[in-house]
């Protein structure tokens, strides 16, 4: 979300004297840093959440119980414990 972002470049940052920022998921800091405006999208982010959460509901995300009755699903989850 910065003005600096490139990934065309190697170290993907415009800005030649930025430190390289190797974890982009972690907390980071940059002098550099600069908010380009309209790089957040509200609205493929909500279409994200969506689709993960339809991804959660068809798949089942670790916490569902409505197959724990089931001996054969039960002995596959043993399986791959």
């Amino acid at each position: 979300m910065c003005v600096y972002f490139d990934t065309a470049v190697p170290k993907q940052c415009a800005e030649d004297d930025a430190e390289e920022v190797s974890d982009k998921e972690k907390v980071n800091f940059c002098e550099w840093f600069k908010p380009a405006a309209g790089v957040f999208d509200s609205v493929g982010a909500t279409k994200a959440a969506r689709a993960r959460g339809d991804l959660d509901a068809l798949f089942g995300n670790g916490t569902s119980t409505e197959l724990t009755d089931d001996p054969d699903v039960a002995a596959a989850d043993d399986l791959f414990k």
